[in-house]
């Protein structure tokens, strides 16, 4: 019995880490570079945003881009909620706005960066197309892995 309870407790440790974000550019560059990933900004009103939230279901919380996120990928995102329950801390909302004046400034939802460890921009995409698969988002990202 003890056995089997430190064996769930190992495996919700596990999914709970799995897949791990970021706060900010600077921890994903740091993380980035000690790993040889690319980083992948996500920008979304996880809220409001319907295709956002159409994304994350379809695409960033599938078993098949998680696996692939964890073995090449950098998460970050960065949200803009507008429900007062959602609302972020100061100092994430800060470190957003500024991920956005510099990889978003035209506001798109939903938009997703590539960038490499030094933060320059490998490839972006905006919107949500749901004739897109997993498989679709993936082979994009490959492109500019190396």
């Amino acid at each position: 019995m003890i056995k089997r309870i430190a064996f769930i407790f190992f495996v919700i440790f596990i999914a709970s880490s799995v897949n791990a974000q970021v706060a900010n550019l600077n921890e994903a560059q740091t993380q980035a570079r000690s790993e040889n990933k690319l980083i992948l900004v996500k920008f979304s009103g996880s809220d409001w945003c319907g295709p956002c939230i159409m994304l994350k279901k379809t695409i960033y919380d599938t078993q098949e881009f998680i696996s692939f996120a964890n073995e090449k990928l950098i998460l970050l995102n960065a949200d803009f909620p507008r429900q007062k329950k959602n609302q972020l801390s100061k100092e994430q909302q800060e470190w957003n706005d500024k991920l956005a004046e510099k990889y978003n400034p035209d506001g798109l939802f939903p938009f997703m960066a590539l960038l490499n460890a030094d933060g320059n921009v490998l490839y972006t995409w905006d919107g949500y197309n749901k004739k897109l698969a997993v498989s679709d988002y993936i082979y994009e990202i490959n492109q500019h892995i190396k």
